[in-house]
């Protein structure tokens, strides 16, 4: 995906664009991205320019800010300019990086509004060389602000962004265990934290079933809400892995559209940091049918989720 400037902010469209990826969903048709640990974010980093270097930045870092510049700026190209470096560590790539913006127009100077704040949270994304995250930011500390200086395109116009790095959000669920469930697929988890399933005998269920692994302490998970979370699913039918997360990169989506009916059920009530576990048959999952392997149609499917953010629905 390849970034443009957005013309009218709002959470979802900083969301879409940023999160880089994350559009393939549960089910067998998901492909692994390359490991992004290789690569050198440091030198991805795009340079200051005159445009960048000419924004004046007024406010905390954590909170919507206000920029000062002569309009219309001229933008010849992508430039970003560090105004405030943090104290955290480092970032790598495949981080998971929480960060929020004030966007501004590069032709008039009016703000164009503000994201990722504490009333208007983003989905974290994974920064890496080949984002728009990785190459505004780069390596940089958390608690960085960066001014970053957009050129027109043919359908956008010019904009310069606030960024600012909050933190780095773990990858996997970090919740307190919970007794486990009779019954329900047995879950052990390696070094990485990837979870494997170990299926019971017996027969296969027939209805929706779930169970709490871990509980973490976040917000409530509610319809309508964007969630990014990793998943692990294996068939019950042929007990083989069909699809992950891990290995990949997290995976956005909204609860209520976009999945199977039986993952948005798996996180919904559920508390951010929390790991689930979730047995769908087909009726929640690819539908009754004849059985195969292409679509998984008449499967029953099991998925372990570890439910990493929670982005509240924008009401209007």
């Amino acid at each position: 995906m390849r970034f443009r400037p957005i013309a009218a902010l709002s959470a979802a469209a900083v969301t879409a664009l940023l999160l880089a990826g994350c559009a393939s969903g549960p089910g067998p048709d998901a492909e692994a991205s390359p490991d992004p640990t290789i690569a050198d974010l440091c030198a991805a980093a795009v340079d200051p320019g005159a445009a960048s270097d000419a924004v004046s930045v007024e406010g905390e870092v954590g909170e919507a800010s206000t920029a000062t510049f002569t309009a219309p700026l001229e933008i010849d190209q992508l430039q970003a300019t560090v105004i405030e470096e943090g104290s955290g560590d480092p970032v790598e790539s495949g981080d998971l990086v929480s960060y929020a913006l004030s966007a501004f127009s590069a032709e008039t100077g009016e703000e164009l509004g503000t994201a990722g704040y504490s009333d208007a949270p983003l989905l974290p994304a994974q920064i890496s060389p080949d984002n728009p995250i990785g190459q505004i930011l780069g390596c940089a500390t958390t608690g960085t602000r960066v001014v970053a200086a957009f050129p027109a395109s043919d359908t956008n116009p010019g904009e310069v962004y606030i960024f600012d790095l909050l933190s780095v959000v773990p990858d996997h669920a970090t919740g307190d265990d919970q007794d486990p469930v009779e019954g329900m697929p047995e879950v052990e988890l390696d070094s990485e934290n990837v979870p494997s399933v170990t299926l019971p005998e017996g027969d296969m269920p027939t209805e929706f079933e779930k169970a709490t692994l871990k509980k973490g302490d976040g917000e409530v998970v509610e319809t309508g809400d964007a969630v990014l979370v990793q998943y692990h699913g294996v068939s019950w039918n042929s007990g083989e892995v069909f699809d992950q997360s891990w290995g990949a990169q997290p995976f956005s989506f909204t609860t209520g559209s976009g999945v199977v009916q039986g993952f948005t059920d798996a996180v919904v009530g559920e508390t951010v940091g929390s790991q689930v576990i979730a047995v769908l048959p087909p009726s929640v999952a690819y539908g009754e049918g004849e059985i195969n392997d292409e679509n998984l149609t008449g499967q029953t499917l099991v998925f372990i989720v570890d439910i990493l953010a929670a982005q509240p629905q924008v009401t209007q």
